[in-house]
C-alpha cells in the first residue's frame, strides 16, 4: 500500500518499520514532525527532551541497552548535541542509532545557514541524504543496517524542502528486534583516555570500510543521459536538476554524502565531457573532487548562500526560463509579526517605552525586534540571552545593570537558560532575567516542554515549577506578572532593575493560539473620542490599523486582550461586551 507522506512523516514510518524502540528529540523546525509522527506509533517510546544534547544521550543509552534508537533535531540543534556525537563516534553502538538533522538553506526559520555535512566529516561518521519522501523512509532503514554493521552512529541529513514536501511512500511491515541480554563492555563504552586512545584507530579504519562500501552501494547511483554534461548532486538538488534537464544530461546522485566515494566518481567523470557539482550551501562534494584532481565546476557557478530551485539552476546554466513560472514582483512583502493577543506584546511595549536594553533569545518572541517595538538588542542562540546579560552587565557595571534585561521563553529556559541563571547567581551579577512563560513551545508549533505538565502524547506529566527552580538556583527575587497588565509589568521591571540583587520576572500568560485559551469579545473604537493620535499603533498589533485618521479594529483578529485599551488616554478604545 502506498501513502502520500511528508518527508518527516516518511522518516517516522521508517523508524517504525526498522523496529526502533526509543526516540528522544527537542523540537526544531524543520525537524519537529519526525518525532511528532513517530509518537503516533505505540511500539515506539517517544519523548521531548529538554535539549538536543540530552536527546542524543538518551538515544545512546537506549542503544547501549541493545535496542534501535534515534534522535531528531535541526541543524543548530546538532551544535548542542555535538559533544556526545564526537565521542559516540569512538564508542560506537550496540543497538543501531541514527541522528536526524534537518538543515535550513535560506534560513526559513533559523538564525544561521550552516551545513551539517561538516559534522559528519569532523566526527568521522557516515551521513545519508535522501531526495524525497520515499527515499527518506528507505534511507532510515538503510541507516540502521549501516549503524549495526559498522558499529557507528549514522546521521541522516534532511532539509526544509525534503522534510516538508510530499511524495508517495510504500508502507511495509515493522520488523521487531528482540531485546538482547545486556553485557558490560567498559573498554568500549567508558571513554577514559586509556580506552579512547584504543578506539581512535577503530574509527579511522571504520570510515575507510564505509567508504569502500559506498562505492557499490545502491544509495549512490548513476543515471546516464547525454554525455556533454555530467552533474553530481544529492538530496533536493537532485530533484531540481532532474526537473530542469530530465534525461538530457548524466547524473551521479549521491545518497551517501559522507564518506564520499572515489572510484564511482572517477568513472563517472571519465564518461562525460564536462563535470558540474550542484550542492546547496558549502562546496563539500566539489572539494572532494578537487582532492582527487578531477576538474569540475561548482561554487564558481553556484552560490554557497541560500536555497536553490529550478529557476536558479536554469540561470546558472544560462537556460531560458519558462514563461508560466514568472511571479508578479509587485506582490507586497508580508513581514512576520506577533499574533493579535500575543502575551509577549505588552511586556515588549513596556521595555521599549522605557528604552531598556534587552538581550533576546530563540523563540517566537524574537519578533519583538521588529517594528514598531524594536525591543531587542541581540539574538544569538538558545539560552544565550541569560549568559549574555551577565557578561554585558559585568562589562558595563552598575550603569548597565540598571537599564538592561534579557528575555527567554519557558521552553528555551529549560533547554539552556538554566545554566546561565546559575552563572548569574554564582558569579554575582545584578541582572534581571525575564522568562516569557506562554505555557508551550510556541515557535515550532505548540510542543510540550518540562514546564507544561504534559508529555509528547498530551498525557499528564511532572511540571517544573519555574518559581521554585529559580529560587533553588539562588535567585531570591522572583515574581510573576501578567503581560496583559501594563501597569503591573512596568512596576515589576522598574523595581527589579532598581534592586541591588539578581532577579527573575516570570511573564506568565498562555499563548492565544492554544486550543483551551478562549478569546474575549473584540474591543471597539469610539469614533467620536478617537483623535487619531496613533498611540495604539505603537503596540504593533495586527488587529489595529488607521483609516481616515481614526483607529480601526479588525474584529476577525482581535481577541479582546485589552492591552490597547490601557494605552488610550482618551478612552476611545473600549472593551467589548463581556
Amino acid at each position: 500500500m502506498k501513502k502520500l507522506m511528508l518527508g518527516n512523516e516518511a522518516v517516522a514510518r521508517g523508524l517504525y518499520e526498522a523496529g526502533v524502540k526509543v526516540v528522544s528529540s527537542y523540537p526544531g523546525t524543520p525537524s519537529t514532525e519526525i518525532t511528532e509522527f513517530a509518537a503516533k506509533y505505540e511500539e515506539i517510546y517517544c519523548e521531548w527532551a529538554p535539549n538536543e544534547k540530552v536527546a542524543a544521550e538518551v538515544a545512546f543509552g537506549a542503544s547501549l541497552r541493545g535496542v534501535r534508537s534515534a534522535c531528531a533535531m535541526k541543524h543548530v540543534g546538532l551544535n548542542v548535541a555535538a559533544d556526545p556525537l564526537f565521542t559516540l563516534s569512538y564508542t560506537g553502538v550496540n543497538g543501531g542509532m541514527v541522528i536526524f538533522v534537518a538543515d535550513d538553506p535560506a534560513m526559513h526559520s533559523s538564525q544561521n545557514e550552516q551545513d551539517s555535512r561538516h559534522y559528519a566529516i569532523a566526527a568521522k561518521v557516515p551521513m545519508l541524504e535522501p531526495a524525497d519522501s520515499a527515499e527518506a523512509k528507505l534511507f532510515v532503514k538503510e541507516a540502521f543496517e549501516i549503524s549495526e554493521k559498522f558499529d557507528t552512529p549514522v546521521i541522516v541529513r534532511m532539509c526544509t524542502r525534503i522534510a516538508h514536501s510530499q511524495a508517495a511512500v510504500e508502507l511495509e511491515d515493522r520488523v521487531e528486534k528482540e531485546l538482547p541480554a545486556y553485557e558490560k563492555n567498559p573498554q568500549k563504552y567508558i571513554m577514559a583516555p586509556a580506552n579512547a586512545i584504543r578506539r581512535h584507530p577503530f574509527v579511522e579504519e571504520r570510515i575507510k570500510k564505509i567508504a569502500q562500501m559506498s562505492e557499490t552501494s545502491s544509495l549512490n547511483r548513476v543515471e546516464y543521459g547525454g554525455t556533454e554534461k555530467g552533474i553530481i548532486c544529492s538530496g533536493t538538488c537532485y530533484q531540481y536538476v532532474k526537473e530542469v534537464f530530465g534525461d538530457t544530461v548524466s547524473v551521479l546522485k549521491l545518497g551517501i554524502v559522507n564518506p564520499l566515494p572515489t572510484e564511482i566518481i572517477k568513472d563517472f567523470a571519465a564518461k562525460v565531457d564536462k563535470l558540474y557539482v550542484v550542492e546547496e550551501l558549502d562546496g563539500i562534494i566539489e572539494s572532494h573532487l578537487n582532492s582527487l584532481g578531477i576538474p569540475c565546476v561548482g561554487k564558481e557557478m553556484f552560490s554557497p548562500i541560500g536555497e536553490y530551485n529550478q529557476t536558479t539552476i536554469r540561470e546558472a546554466f544560462g537556460l531560458p526560463q519558462p514563461e508560466n513560472v514568472t511571479l508578479d514582483t509587485t506582490v507586497p512583502v508580508r513581514p512576520p509579526v506577533m499574533c493579535a493577543g500575543c502575551p509577549h506584546r505588552g511586556l515588549f511595549y513596556t521595555l521599549a517605552k522605557h528604552k531598556i536594553t534587552c538581550l533576546g533569545d530563540i523563540g517566537c518572541y524574537t519578533l519583538g525586534s521588529a517594528a514598531p517595538l524594536f525591543a531587542l538588542d541581540s539574538t544569538l542562540c538558545m539560552g544565550a540571552s541569560v549568559s549574555g546579560l551577565h557578561g554585558f552587565n559585568k562589562a558595563g557595571g552598575a550603569d548597565s545593570e540598571k537599564k538592561t534585561v534579557c528575555v527567554i521563553g519557558d521552553s528555551t529556559f529549560m533547554h539552556s537558560g538554566m545554566t546561565g541563571l546559575v552563572n548569574v547567581a554564582y558569579n554575582g551579577s545584578n541582572s534581571t532575567v525575564i522568562i516569557l512563560d506562554n505555557s508551550i513551545t510556541g515557535m515550532t508549533g505548540h510542543q510540550q516542554n518540562p514546564t507544561t505538565g504534559y508529555n509528547i502524547k498530551g498525557e499528564p506529566a511532572l511540571a517544573v515549577n519555574l518559581e521554585a527552580l529559580c529560587h533553588s538556583i539562588g535567585i531570591d527575587r522572583v515574581r510573576v506578572v501578567d503581560p496583559y497588565n501594563l501597569k503591573e509589568c512596568e512596576e515589576a521591571i522598574l523595581e527589579e532593575l532598581a534592586a541591588d540583587a539578581p532577579s527573575v520576572i516570570i511573564s506568565r500568560r498562555p499563548c492565544m493560539l492554544l486550543k483551551y485559551v478562549k478569546a474575549k469579545p473584540p474591543v471597539t473604537v469610539n469614533k467620536d473620542k478617537c483623535v487619531g493620535c496613533r498611540q495604539c499603533m505603537k503596540l504593533g498589533c495586527p488587529a489595529i490599523s488607521i483609516k481616515d485618521k481614526k483607529a480601526v479594529v479588525d474584529f476577525t483578529q482581535c481577541v479582546g486582550c485589552d492591552v490597547c485599551t490601557q494605552l488610550c488616554k482618551l478612552g476611545a478604545i473600549e472593551k467589548g461586551d463581556r
